[in-house]
């Protein structure tokens, strides 16, 4: 049995569960909103969006492992571990990120002009799944 592309799957299939069930909190929450507003319904869309993005970590990942391993730079194991912690942190990243575009979803929806305050916060926790991403990439 060849386990060389392990740890690049469990790179992207974390980050991409993450992602859908941060996407779903901040979804529900958009449609709430929408359903209470007229207006600034692509605000919410926005900021509903925000933490699928680190299913890209998750895919430039796989892709740099998969080659490393191939290359025979990167040991099998240590793509497996690489790939499971920085895939847990993509997983946490886009849950927490999610439930922060969920507030701040509430938040602009009882004032507009807090809006883009609110990608304060989404941006810093944004900033923990790129920190995994680029400590991964310069330990393989």
């Amino acid at each position: 049995m060849d386990f060389n592309m392990v740890g690049p799957a469990i790179s992207l299939g974390l980050s991409c569960i993450g992602c859908c069930i941060g996407s779903y909190i901040a979804g529900a929450a958009s449609h709430a909103a929408m359903a209470r507003t007229e207006e600034g319904h692509g605000k919410y869309i926005a900021m509903s969006a925000a933490p699928s993005s680190q299913v890209i970590y998750g895919f430039l990942l796989m892709l740099q492992m998969s080659k490393a391993i191939h290359a025979g730079t990167l040991s099998p194991i240590d793509g497996i571990a690489i790939g499971t912690f920085s895939g847990l942190a993509f997983v946490f990243s886009s849950i927490f990120q999610g439930k922060v575009c969920a507030t701040g979803i509430q938040a602009s929806m009882k004032q507009p002009a807090v809006f883009g305050k609110c990608f304060a916060a989404i941006g810093i926790i944004e900033s923990f799944a790129l920190f995994a991403f680029v400590f991964a990439l310069l330990i393989m």
